[in-house]
């Protein structure tokens, strides 16, 4: 009867080039699930991922090229 967790996690390129990530930590007990609880995050272009796993850090550098991040930055509006 021993207790065992795990990660799983969904990552989506959303419309804007926004990346979502949906991580999963899931509760086994025997190999068999109990239990499960979800976290969000959102990043936009430019955002430091260096905290995030692998997966995310790899889409996130195949997807926001420096064009796509000096766009995203372009259409911020300047704080007035």
């Amino acid at each position: 009867m021993a207790f065992t967790e795990k990660q799983a996690y969904k990552i989506e390129v959303n419309e804007d080039l926004s990346i979502g990530v949906r991580r999963s930590d899931i509760v086994l007990k025997d190999d068999v699930e109990v239990g499960r609880s979800y976290h969000r995050s959102c990043f936009q272009p430019g955002d430091d991922v260096s905290g995030q796993v692998q997966e995310v850090q790899d889409v996130t550098a195949a997807v926001w090229t420096s064009d796509v991040v000096a766009a995203y930055q372009a259409s911020l509006t300047p704080a007035e």
